[in-house]
């Protein structure tokens, strides 16, 4: 008996606490979400997955930016993951490479104005920024790594996060990928709020072509100018528009392929798994996550809504042939393709289906994606 009772004491069952078994329920919320709604699962199900795993206790599979290196035989096998990955600011790059392989930037090029409205798109992430410091009492870091929710971009919202918050990790991430997954429910309600019937039924024009010599020299011109803008935002942008010149570049299939397909999913994994080791209950269970959670949609509504005025502001000013649909600005946030989507579906149905908007929303989407990453090198050169 007393060998089954000193089993018993040493088992991870006898470790458990309330925190562990909440963090179990909520790992489950995840995953549900990710395989029965289809919600952003290639990030929530590692994410779930993970959080669960650094709820054991005794398996030694948390994360942390607290740890201290001891004796490696003992180190976490997920927080050699974090240290090699999160703390050096690799992983979240690799992912904007492949973002980038998989991006078309010729919607953009095709109505550059679309690229002011991605960036009014980032208004949500100072609105939150500042409420996360003024009103929650958040410190100047943690509340721009809170406010960069407002971008719709996972990635930049870990990238920025980990260098300057990284207590902090696992709450922004989950809001941010959760965010994510919620444009289809979060944007139309404000798209219907703040536009009218006939600024809905706006036509947009038929976009002008886009040469292939426009196609090649956009990332590079754009890394070289936002580089020398904002350096701390170059990891990001830079890497994004290397992927994007190998896919454009016609010349490097196999390697716009692997950054687009076997490397962007070996990331996905690693990045969600130790994104939610990082979640263990007795950090994450905790008011500010709470605090989170609600400035994340704020920012998130924010930014839609930044978008969205901004083309209306513009309508005032552009003459009447050259009015744009204000409903495209909702989509530079940088959710990509998803806000697109969102923006063609309502629009398409508003007006039973004679203006489609889906290649015009586009234009902003993918410029949000620039907007993020340049807001997140902007609080790094002014926080780092």
């Amino acid at each position: 008996m007393a060998g089954w009772a000193t089993l018993l004491q040493g088992s991870g069952f006898a470790g458990l606490t309330w925190e562990n078994l909440v963090m179990f329920a909520v790992a489950g919320v995840l995953i549900y979400l990710a395989v029965t709604r289809n919600y952003e699962p290639l990030l929530l199900v590692p994410i779930g997955f993970g959080a669960a795993l650094a709820n054991l206790p005794g398996a030694n599979l948390s994360a942390s930016s607290s740890y201290v290196p001891g004796d490696e035989m003992h180190t976490p096998l997920l927080q050699l993951i974090y240290s090699a990955g999160i703390s050096t600011e690799l992983l979240p790059p690799l992912i904007f490479l492949g973002v980038g392989a998989l991006t078309d930037f010729r919607p953009l090029l095709a109505r550059p104005i679309t690229l002011i409205l991605g960036a009014a798109a980032q208004v949500g992430i100072f609105v939150a920024a500042l409420g996360a410091h003024y009103l929650f009492g958040f410190s100047v870091r943690q509340a721009a790594s809170i406010g960069i929710i407002g971008g719709a971009d996972g990635p930049t919202s870990i990238f920025l996060t980990a260098i300057l918050a990284p207590e902090l990790l696992g709450a922004v991430a989950v809001a941010a990928y959760t965010y994510m997954a919620l444009v289809p429910v979060i944007q139309p309600p404000i798209l219907r709020l703040l536009t009218t019937r006939a600024e809905r039924a706006i036509p947009m024009s038929q976009e002008r072509a886009v040469s292939r010599t426009a196609v090649i020299l956009f990332p590079i011109v754009i890394t070289v100018l936002v580089s020398l803008a904002v350096p701390p935002a170059a990891p990001l942008i830079g890497m994004l528009m290397f992927g994007n010149l190998l896919k454009e570049s016609g010349v490097t299939d196999r390697l716009a392929k692997t950054a687009s397909g076997p490397l962007i999913n070996i990331v996905t994994i690693l990045l969600g798994l130790v994104i939610g080791a990082t979640m263990d209950g007795a950090s994450f269970l905790r008011p500010q996550t709470l605090f989170i959670i609600v400035l994340g949609a704020v920012a998130f509504a924010f930014s839609t809504a930044g978008g969205i005025l901004l083309a209306k502001l513009l309508n005032v000013i552009l003459p009447s042939a050259q009015r744009i649909n204000p409903c495209i600005g909702a989509a530079g946030v940088s959710a990509v393709p998803m806000a697109a989507r969102v923006v063609q579906k309502f629009v398409s149905e508003q007006t039973h289906g004679r203006v489609n908007p889906l290649m015009a929303a586009m234009g902003p989407n993918v410029a949000g994606v620039i907007g993020s990453a340049v807001a997140a090198g902007v609080f790094l050169a002014i926080l780092r």
